[in-house]
């Protein structure tokens, strides 16, 4: 079942790219259009399982489907982590613990299931769906860190960025310099881009008052979202070129 990407330095920009477009996009949403965010986050699990069911039924990787179902569990992430640190009156600190706790649930039932959670040895449907639970939980566990760090830490957005940066550059040196467990990279790895997308977003959208940029939620979100088209769109060139339409990744 080669149907998700090989796991290169591409799939950490655009993963970047999407769980930041997914901050902003999810805070639109709730904030900028006043939707708020229990309606908004029925809406966008509305839509991942839409494009989840599409991803399950596709035969290959399809680059297009595979990243609306990753900026699905970004934005759904987003508001899900909004609604039970800010409506249900959580905090942070709270809502992020009940989140690692879910998310290794999710990954000891996975692990006991199939024996493996390498994304590169994903061979059944049961083990997909776990794949996509695991993201779409770690998503949203990445929001309320993200949350966390900027606000209630002292950080800030910049701040928080900056930490989640260079816990993300200790990975890679991990990666390329120990013999600690790629898979358990991969994952720690993951969780944390959420987190600096998060902060990220923030940075992006908020007011200089609030010691952002002042691009706001649609500025940032038509931003974000022209460079992960661009970026879906050469990966799809490029996964014709490797050796036509029907190519796979190793």
């Amino acid at each position: 079942m080669k149907k998700i990407p090989e796991v290169t330095l591409l799939f950490w920009v655009m993963k970047i790219c999407a769980t930041t477009l997914g901050e902003t996009a999810g805070d639109q949403l709730a904030q900028t259009m006043k939707v708020g965010y229990a309606v908004s986050s029925l809406l966008l699990l509305g839509f991942f399982v839409v494009v989840l069911l599409g991803q399950l039924a596709a035969k290959r990787y399809i680059p297009a489907l595979y990243w609306a179902v990753i900026l699905a569990t970004s934005t759904a992430g987003t508001t899900m982590s909004d609604y039970m640190d800010r409506t249900l009156g959580l905090g942070y600190a709270t809502g992020s613990a009940i989140l690692v706790t879910i998310l290794l649930v999710v990954l000891g039932l996975w692990w006991v299931s199939e024996k493996s959670l390498s994304v590169s040895e994903i061979r059944s449907r049961k083990g997909e769906l776990f794949y996509w639970t695991a993201i779409l939980f770690s998503n949203t566990l990445g929001t309320a860190l993200g949350d966390y760090l900027a606000d209630d830490s002292g950080l800030g957005f910049g701040g928080g960025a900056l930490l989640i940066g260079s816990l993300l550059a200790v990975v890679v040196l991990a990666y390329y310099f120990t013999s600690i467990s790629r898979v358990l990279l991969f994952w720690v790895a993951f969780v944390l881009t959420r987190p600096f997308g998060a902060t990220f977003g923030d940075l992006l959208t908020k007011s200089p008052e609030k010691h952002g940029l002042g691009f706001g939620t649609s500025g940032s979100s038509l931003i974000l979202l022209g460079i992960l088209v661009a970026l879906v769109v050469y990966e799809s060139w490029r996964q014709r070129q490797a050796g036509g339409p029907d190519a796979q990744p190793s």
